[in-house]
C-alpha cells in the first residue's frame, strides 16, 4: 500500500511562521502575493490579525481569487480582500496604501520575471516592512517542483538587494522550503 505524500499545511505551518518567524501581529495590513487557491497563508494571517489589521489575497487568477472569497465567507473572516494582479507588472498590484508585510510563498518559482515581482512587492512595502519569502529548497526533493524550476536562496536575496531590500532573517521552513526575511 502506498502512503501519499504530504501536502499544503502539512509541510508548511503558516501560523508558525507568521508568529514565531516573521512576527506578525493583530493589526498588521498583509498582502499574501500569489496567494493559491487553498490560501494557507492567507487563512493563517486573517485568523491573525484583528481589529484595524487587513489581509489581502493577491493573485493572476480570477477563479483562484473567487475560491479563496468563498473558503473566507465560510471560516468568517472579513478582513480578507481579493485583489486581482499580475505580479510581473510593477505597479499593476490596486492595494489602497503601502502594507505592512508581504508574502511570496512558492511564488517566485512559478514566475519568469522574477526581479519585476520584486520590485513590485517591494513598491507595496511601507518603510520599514517586511517580505517573507518561502521556497522549495533548490535540491530535488519527493515534494515540489522540478529543481530546475527552482528559486536558489542567492538568487532571492540577489533580487532583493536590487530592489531595496535588505535580509534579516533565514530559517528552514521544512524540510522542503526555505525561508528569508526581508526589511524595506
Amino acid at each position: 500500500m502506498n502512503e501519499s505524500l504530504p501536502g499544503g499545511n502539512q509541510v508548511l505551518d503558516p501560523e508558525q511562521i507568521l508568529v514565531n518567524e516573521l512576527g506578525l501581529d493583530e493589526k498588521a495590513r498583509v498582502a499574501d502575493l500569489g496567494c493559491g487557491t487553498m490560501a494557507y497563508f492567507t487563512i493563517a494571517a486573517a485568523k491573525i490579525v484583528s481589529g484595524d489589521g487587513q489581509v489581502y489575497a493577491v493573485d493572476v487568477q480570477k477563479e483562484v481569487l473567487s475560491a479563496v472569497a468563498a473558503h473566507a465567507k465560510f471560516l468568517q473572516l472579513s478582513n480578507i480582500r481579493t485583489v486581482w494582479s499580475n505580479l510581473e507588472i510593477v505597479g499593476a498590484t490596486k492595494i489602497d496604501s503601502a502594507v505592512d508585510f508581504c508574502l511570496l510563498v512558492t511564488c517566485l518559482f512559478q514566475n519568469t520575471e522574477r526581479l519585476q515581482v520584486m520590485k513590485e512587492t517591494a513598491r507595496l512595502l511601507k518603510d520599514s516592512g517586511r517580505l517573507l519569502v518561502v521556497e522549495w529548497q533548490p535540491r530535488a526533493t519527493a515534494l515540489g517542483p522540478e529543481p530546475a524550476k527552482r528559486v536558489t536562496p542567492e538568487e532571492v536575496k540577489k533580487l532583493a538587494v536590487q530592489t531595496g531590500l535588505k535580509l534579516i532573517k533565514e530559517f528552514s521552513a521544512s524540510q522542503y522550503h526555505y525561508g528569508l526575511i526581508f526589511e524595506k
